[in-house]
């Protein structure tokens, strides 16, 4: 795994709840930041996240918006395939 295996971030939805989600890597292309995240919750076939950062630079806290183009999202998962290796992500239709 990589080095964020420890890395957690507070993920707010739009209804208000939070999720705990547990970055497993994270990319920058382009010069925007990206996270592959998982729930905090363990389990046999982890569903993952791609979370784009959207916060203005400088800002005191980061703010991220989940990736949902489907170009956008097909892209970064492959670079996010090639850095973790033992991954396989598949994107829902």
């Amino acid at each position: 795994m990589s080095k964020n295996q420890d890395t957690v971030v507070n993920f707010t939805t739009e209804d208000g709840d939070v999720a705990v989600l547990r970055v497993v890597e994270e990319t920058k292309i382009n010069g925007v930041k990206y996270l592959l995240v998982v729930d905090e919750i363990e389990d046999e076939e982890e569903e993952a996240l791609i979370l784009r950062e959207t916060s203005a630079e400088g800002a005191e806290e980061a703010l991220y918006d989940i990736v949902d183009d489907e170009k956008e999202l097909t892209a970064v998962a492959a670079i996010f395939e090639e850095l973790v290796g033992d991954l396989e992500l598949v994107t829902q239709e």
